[in-house]
């Protein structure tokens, strides 16, 4: 896998794409230099997270062919306080599925990604505590 990152102006805006050829956006905070115009790097790896165990939780509910009606991820990651570098110590992900789901289906789901399939929590798990919660509406 590869990325490349390019700088777009002369403060700390980047496009990153990567193998996909999908372009993104970073940018730094108002108050250091940069001008808001993309996600914050530690943003992005909680995206990722978000993203992996999504797909993962998807594929294994469409597998048991249940129907999925709306699908939403919050995640809530907390930095060490005062040190630099400041790394994820706890995230917490919170799945908002809608559809006729069977909540023991749903937590297997979740289960097998989180402890088996999802790449992006395995690079998490050794500094940071990830825990989760579900709701089904």
């Amino acid at each position: 896998m590869q990325i490349e990152l390019v700088r777009v102006d002369d403060a700390f805006h980047f496009e990153a794409v990567g193998m996909s050829g999908v372009k993104q956006h970073m940018d730094a905070a108002t108050d250091i230099g940069g001008h808001n115009e993309g996600a914050r790097p530690m943003e992005m790896l909680l995206m990722g997270l978000a993203g992996c165990t999504a797909i993962d939780v998807i594929l294994i509910l469409q597998k048991q062919k249940l129907t999925i009606d709306d699908f939403r991820l919050k995640v809530d990651g907390l930095r060490e306080k005062g040190a630099t570098p400041a790394p994820f110590q706890k995230i917490h992900i919170t799945y908002l599925l809608k559809g006729q789901l069977d909540p023991d289906k749903v937590k297997r789901a979740i289960d097998l990604s989180m402890d088996k399939y999802c790449s992006a929590t395995a690079q998490f798990r050794p500094s940071a505590e990830i825990t989760y919660s579900f709701e089904i509406a």
